[in-house]
């Protein structure tokens, strides 16, 4: 607990006048912080290009002219491949639809769960930060009570800056949470969106591929 006289009742004074496990507390919180705002950075990016790859996917012409690395390249060549290799002869067109299409949501799935790696830490802060931050000030107001006991004395200048540094943990913790968990519900909306935008794309090339035979392959293979 700070002292009565000469204390530093800053918010950086508070900080450094606080007992080491409060201290730690507050580190690990603004870490959290730190990391949880890189990961919300990095997500807006990869979000923002995956929108562009979505959108060249709604508005894709012939998947065997695609090319790149893109996302919507990648997922093109994927149909590409199993139409050209045409239809079974036991198998209905619905089938190979569907064979078309998984293997295009395939695609999409593992560039998805790249996109979604990382957001478990910021679901994680969001929850318990606010608890870590708690602890950090119950063991201050802890200390501030040894103090109160030691000096004998329960005046509220004696009393106030001890409780102001542990309460500042809380307050940290909550800096550290809130964000995390709006930044956490916005990627997860938008992921939904995009994967709900890319499904229905692939829905269209999966029926639009299945309807004629590939150029050059087996066309008995294809037909109805």
């Amino acid at each position: 607990m700070a002292p009565a006289d000469g204390a530093d009742h800053s918010l950086l004074g508070l900080i450094l006048q606080a007992g080491p496990v409060v201290k730690a507390v507050m580190g690990m919180l603004v870490l959290a912080s730190v990391i949880g705002w890189a990961i919300m950075v990095e997500k807006a990016i990869l979000l923002g290009r995956l929108q562009r790859e979505v959108r060249l996917l709604s508005n894709a012409g012939d998947p065997t002219a695609a090319n790149g690395e893109g996302l919507a390249a990648r997922v093109q060549r994927a149909a590409a491949r199993e139409w050209a290799e045409g239809r079974d002869h036991d198998e209905s067109r619905g089938e190979y639809r569907e064979r078309i299409e998984r293997a295009m949501r395939e695609t999409l799935t593992a560039t998805m769960r790249r996109v979604q790696s990382g957001t478990a830490f910021l679901a994680t802060t969001g929850a318990v930060g606010p608890f870590v931050g708690l602890f950090g000030t119950v063991w201050g107001i802890m200390g501030s009570f040894q103090g109160i006991a030691q000096m004998r004395d329960t005046s509220l200048a004696v009393v106030a800056p001890g409780i102001a540094e542990a309460l500042l943990a809380t307050a940290i913790g909550l800096f550290a949470a809130i964000p995390a968990v709006i930044g956490y519900n916005r990627i997860a909306r938008r992921l939904a969106g995009l994967r709900a935008d890319a499904l229905a794309a692939i829905a269209a090339t999966g029926a639009r591929l299945s309807g004629r035979p590939p150029r050059g392959g087996n066309l008995a293979r294809a037909a109805e």
